[in-house]
């Protein structure tokens, strides 16, 4: 009798552990993300508790009874259903290889009566700061790199003091026009590294309205949502920069539906606005199996850029309308060699490219960028951190060889690319054709100690000088 008390007594703390050991395990797994329905999508937070399926699939007590109504109203007939012609019936253990088994909703965090500030406004880093951080990498632009600078300090208070008191700071979005190569893309990828808050990078060329073939006006939350690791507390204060703008503009001369020109720009008005978005988690359209989140826009700071082909031609035509005018008009081609044309860009001019006013009136801040000379080319050659040239003394320096660029080299790489008209990305290509010899020979001949690209060998009228190693030791003694 008592051993078996004693079997008994030994069942029970065996069970007892197991009892624990599953809710340590439950505690694993609760990690800050939740569940959510398979059929409605809804997360655990808003559809109540989960009944769990075979397979990773959860199914939320409405759908369930939904599911049970109508078997029991007999409008479904299996019976009926396993004989037809054409159905196929497939087993739960199908849609294993179908559902997204990691992609699960972060909780939102539960409101507290004293909200502390989500960021310390004396840590914050002054326009200055952020510019001077900016200068290491980017060449010229002086305004453009002000105006964004004094935008995302702005964007860090406003989001800091958004429950402070009753006065609320409007968000300032910002349209970035320039040409091709000037720097747009860059200025912004740089400013992702320097700053803390989530920022998205991404591309107006594939949205189109909602139900057609493409991606979701909402897709572009949902790539902020991924930079903040499916946080979505965190993704509301965060930036988004949306590049190719100009290609959502209006079409001109079209009978057919402007399925990604206007009706995109309309779709993305409440947007940039700040409303209560839906967007899919981990994928880029509503349509995927993946969840849906309540996302708020009010916080998050929209930059647009884009090149804005054609532009100048307006702007041109608008100036030779006034000044043609009366006794004392101007010339037809006397803008026609100025440079900097897009800086006397209007809204009214915008207008005519093809964007709404509704949507220009929601991007407060325009400004222009700069086209790059010749100067300027040469200086992105070899001034930024991660200029071009460093990256190529770099790599012949793994070989224990040293490259040199005279600056008679380096002004006919910069007049080359100039005669391209396509900016700063002329510049690599044009190296990359004078290197790839270089750096095919190089590794052939251990004693190669320096080589020396000269203006010469970049017209096609000579070679690089070489040096040995011994050579190249007694030059720099």
């Amino acid at each position: 009798m008592q051993d078996n008390e004693n079997n008994v007594i030994e069942l029970d703390e065996v069970k007892e552990e197991n009892v624990e050991n599953v809710a340590e395990d439950d505690k694993k797994e609760d990690d800050g993300y939740e569940k959510y329905c398979m059929l409605c999508r809804r997360p655990e937070s808003i559809a109540g508790k989960m009944i769990e399926m075979p397979n990773h699939i959860n199914i939320c007590s409405d759908c369930m009874q939904k599911s049970f109504d109508v078997m029991n109203s007999g409008q479904l007939d299996l019976s009926k259903l396993m004989n037809m012609p054409g159905v196929q019936v497939f087993n739960v253990s199908d849609l294993d290889n179908m559902i997204p088994k990691q992609q699960k909703v972060k909780q939102k965090k539960p409101k507290e009566k004293k909200e502390e500030p989500v960021l310390d406004i004396r840590k914050m880093p002054a326009p200055h700061k952020i510019k001077a951080s900016l200068d290491e990498y980017v060449v010229g632009q002086e305004y453009a790199k002000k105006a964004i600078s004094v935008a995302v300090y702005n964007h860090y208070k406003r989001v800091a003091t958004d429950t402070m008191d009753e006065i609320e700071i409007e968000k300032s979005n910002m349209l970035m026009i320039g040409p091709t190569g000037c720097g747009k893309t860059y200025l912004v990828k740089t400013l992702a590294r320097l700053l803390d808050v989530p920022l998205a990078i991404t591309d107006a060329t594939s949205l189109t309205e909602a139900g057609y073939i493409g991606d979701d006006i909402e897709s572009v939350v949902s790539k902020l949502l991924a930079a903040a690791d499916n946080d979505v507390e965190k993704a509301e204060r965060g930036i988004i920069f949306i590049d190719e703008i100009d290609k959502i503009a209006k079409k001109k001369n079209t009978n057919q539906r402007d399925v990604s020109g206007e009706s995109v720009q309309q779709g993305m008005l409440k947007l940039l606005e700040g409303s209560e978005v839906e967007a899919p988690v981990g994928a880029n359209s509503k349509n995927a199996m993946a969840p849906l989140t309540t996302v708020n826009t009010k916080n998050i700071l929209f930059i647009c850029g884009g090149a804005f082909p054609d532009l100048e031609d307006i702007i041109k035509e608008r100036l030779n309308k006034q000044a043609s005018v009366g006794f004392q008009a101007d010339l037809k081609d006397k803008y026609d060699k100025e440079k900097n044309i897009l800086e006397k860009v209007t809204v009214e001019d915008l207008r005519k490219f093809g964007m709404i006013p509704e949507f220009i009136g929601r991007l407060p801040i325009i400004f222009t960028l700069q086209g790059l000379d010749e100067d300027k080319l040469v200086k992105i050659l070899k001034e930024p951190k991660n200029a071009i040239l460093k990256q190529y003394q770099k790599l012949l320096a793994l070989d224990e060889v040293k490259l040199v660029f005279e600056d008679d080299a380096l002004t006919a790489i910069a007049e080359k690319a100039m005669k391209k008209d396509t900016g700063a990305r002329a510049l690599r290509s044009i190296i990359e054709e004078f290197m790839l010899d270089i750096m095919y020979e190089i590794p052939k001949d251990d004693n190669i100690g320096q080589v020396t690209i000269t203006r010469a060998y970049i017209d096609g009228t000579g070679g690089p000088l070489i040096m040995m190693r011994g050579q190249a030791l007694l030059e720099q003694k």
